[in-house]
C-alpha cells in the first residue's frame, strides 16, 4: 500500500485530498495542528505539527511516498503572515520531504501566478514554487482557477440585492469544487505530471457568474458595472490597509483583472453547489 502525506489536511481542499487517496486505496497520513479539531478527517494517521516549526516535522514522512501540501493561509492569524507560512512552513515541509527520501512532492499553487508578482499572497507561493522546482524531489504544481468555496461571495452579494462587477464583466473563470480538484491532483501525481492548471467544468464570465447566482435565488439579475479604475485605485491604496484585509483583498482584485481559467476538469457544476449553500444556510 502506498502512502500519502497531506498537508493543510483540515483546510477546504483538505479534507478532500484526503478523502479521494483513502477511495483511491492509499494510507493517509494528514498533518494538523491539532487531531483534537481534525473532525471527521478521512485518515489513517494524525500527526500533530506545527509546519512553521520545522522541528515539529520530524520523522513525520518516514516511508511516505508522496506529500501533498495544501497548505496556505488566505487570512492571516497568529501573527503570521504569507511568508511565514506559503512559503516558510512549506519549505520547512519540503526539507524534511528531502530528508526522508520521498518519491515525490505537490503542492497547490495558485493559476497566473506570473501575471500577480506584486501580490504579496502570490509572491510567496512562487517563491516556494521556485525552491520546490529546484529541489531533488520529482514535483507536481497543481495551479487552480478558483475554489467552489470563494464563489459562495457572489451568491452572497445576489442575496443582497445586487452585484458589483469591474469593467464589463467580461473576464472568465471556471472554479473547481474540492473534490473534483482533488481526483485531478491525484491523477496528475500519478501520471508524474510537472504542472497542472485546472479548473471546472464549466467556464463563465463575470457577468454570467453573477447571473448564475440570481437564477439560483429565483430573482431578477441586478447587476452593477463600476468602471475598472476602481479596481485598480483600490489596488494601488491596499497596501496602506490593515495586512489582515489588504492580503486577501490584493490577491482577489488583482485575480478579477485576468481571466482565469485552467483545464475543465470535473463534473461537479456550480448551480448545484449554490443550491446547497442556500440549502445549509440558516432561516432568516
Amino acid at each position: 500500500m502506498k502512502t500519502v502525506c497531506i498537508a493543510g489536511a483540515t483546510g477546504y481542499l483538505g479534507r478532500h485530498l484526503c478523502a479521494e487517496y483513502a477511495r483511491r486505496g492509499w494510507y493517509v497520513t494528514a498533518l494538523v495542528r491539532s487531531a483534537a479539531r481534525a473532525g471527521d478527517l478521512a485518515a489513517d494517521t494524525l500527526v500533530e505539527a506545527e509546519a512553521t516549526r520545522a522541528e515539529t516535522l520530524r520523522g513525520s514522512m518516514a516511508g511516505a511516498d508522496l506529500v501533498i501540501s495544501a497548505l496556505g493561509i488566505t487570512r492571516q492569524a497568529d501573527g503570521l503572515g504569507y511568508w511565514d507560512v506559503d512559503f516558510g512552513a512549506n519549505l520547512n515541509l519540503l526539507r524534511e520531504a528531502e530528508a526522508a527520501g520521498v518519491g515525490r512532492f505537490a503542492y497547490v499553487h495558485v493559476l497566473n501566478a506570473d501575471k500577480m508578482p506584486k501580490v504579496p499572497l502570490v509572491a510567496a507561493k512562487a517563491a516556494f514554487v521556485a525552491e520546490l522546482q529546484a529541489s531533488s524531489v520529482p514535483s507536481t504544481v497543481i495551479a487552480p482557477s478558483g475554489y467552489f468555496s470563494d464563489m459562495g461571495d457572489v451568491l452572497s452579494m445576489a442575496g443582497s440585492g445586487r452585484v458589483w462587477l469591474f469593467g464589463d464583466g467580461s473576464h472568465r473563470i471556471n472554479p473547481i469544487h474540492g473534490a473534483d480538484l482533488a481526483a485531478a491532483c491525484a491523477e496528475a501525481t500519478g501520471a508524474g505530471q510537472a504542472w497542472l492548471d485546472v479548473g471546472g467544468p464549466e467556464v463563465f464570465t463575470h457577468a454570467t457568474l453573477a447571473a448564475l447566482a440570481f437564477d439560483v435565488l429565483g430573482r431578477p439579475a441586478r447587476i452593477t458595472r463600476l468602471p475598472d479604475s476602481l479596481r485598480r485605485a483600490a489596488l494601488a491604496l491596499l497596501p496602506l490597509a490593515p495586512r489582515r484585509i489588504g492580503g486577501p483583498a490584493r490577491f482577489f482584485l488583482s485575480a478579477m483583472g485576468h481571466d482565469m481559467v485552467g483545464q475543465c476538469r470535473g463534473t461537479h457544476r456550480l448551480g448545484d453547489q449554490f443550491r446547497r449553500d442556500l440549502q445549509a444556510a440558516p432561516a432568516k
